[in-house]
């Protein structure tokens, strides 16, 4: 490199560096495309909080349900590559829509630079009390003998929930009912109920339901067991290969200053490191594995992106 190019190089480094030391100056602003109260909201807030009092300066997030994150999702793609517009980003943003949706207002890959992991959320396998099963196998078994007779409530056929509550019956041989819902809490009711026997949802929010007893957990979708639920197996260890979770990241509008991106992540990191936060995260079935680097998040999105071409292909959906 000539000297005048060094020169400008070294120039707009500097430059950077200054704003990154420099940051934030004035409030930052995080877009959920999350209703206020859900899970993924509390944590946002949670995480927020602890940033805001790091910086000295407010962190405000911005709920934009609706369109199954499509909403919010754009709304963050336009936002200003400042350093001061987030995105607290869900599975179904960053990775299932795309291939959920014949189009969308907005491209992942392209729109969005990787910031931070936050935490991820494996869903419970859970049955009515009054189903005989205790584990998977038994759940497989009590389906052989009479296929077809048992149901199994989901969130909605597109979400999270239903595309892997589909997956249980490929990966099993299985023939249960599938039965969509408009949301988590009606699945979870009528399983309790009796009008469906098996329910797939986060386990935030199957927590109160099974620390009340209203369902029987038989398995977890993590690779490894779930803190609170140490004797409910994985998956995996019956059907390896079997690891699904939710997760909330945190990205940023495609050009976002490196030495920003790169502080945030720092800071994030921090606030997660905490006792007290990941405690809480816990309590909202949020697991945080420890600090990453955007550079970990992006090799993270991009094996997600695999993994659930796969389960799209696997389970035959077609996008609409």
């Amino acid at each position: 490199m000539n000297k005048p190019l060094l020169a400008v190089a070294v120039t707009l480094l500097s430059g950077s560096l200054a704003h990154a030391q420099d940051f934030p100056a004035r409030p930052v602003h995080w877009i959920l495309s999350q209703p206020a109260g859900s899970s993924p909201d509390i944590s946002a807030r949670l995480v927020a909080d602890g940033l805001s009092k790091t910086w000295n300066q407010q962190v405000v997030v911005d709920n934009r349900p609706g369109g199954q994150n499509v909403i919010g999702a754009q709304a963050a793609a336009k936002s200003a590559a400042d350093g001061y517009s987030y995105y607290f980003a869900t599975t179904a943003a960053l990775v299932s829509n795309p291939l959920t949706f014949k189009s969308l207002p907005y491209n992942p890959e392209r729109d969005f630079v990787p910031v931070a992991m936050i935490g991820k959320s494996p869903m419970v396998i859970a049955v009515n009390n009054a189903v005989p099963a205790k584990s998977i196998a038994e759940l497989v078994a009590l389906d052989k003998k009479d296929p077809g007779k048992l149901a199994a409530a989901n969130e909605g056929t597109k979400t999270f929930g239903g595309m892997m509550s589909q997956l249980l019956n490929v990966a099993t041989g299985m023939r249960l009912l599938q039965v969509p819902y408009n949301g988590v809490a009606p699945a979870l009711q009528d399983t309790v109920a009796g009008r469906t026997q098996v329910v797939l949802v986060s386990s935030a929010a199957m927590s109160p339901f099974l620390k009340r007893g209203d369902l029987r957990p038989i398995a977890v979708t993590s690779g490894k067991r779930v803190s609170g639920l140490e004797s409910v197996p994985t998956m995996a260890e019956s059907y390896p290969g079997f690891e699904y979770v939710g997760w909330f990241a945190l990205v940023a509008p495609t050009g976002t200053p490196e030495a920003i991106v790169r502080k945030v992540n720092a800071d994030v990191n921090a606030v997660l490191a905490k006792d007290e936060i990941q405690k809480r995260l816990l309590e909202l079935g949020a697991i945080n594995e420890g600090p990453g680097s955007p550079e970990q998040l992006a090799q993270f999105l991009k094996d997600e992106r695999t993994r659930w071409a796969k389960l799209v292909k696997d389970i035959n959906l077609q996008p609409e």
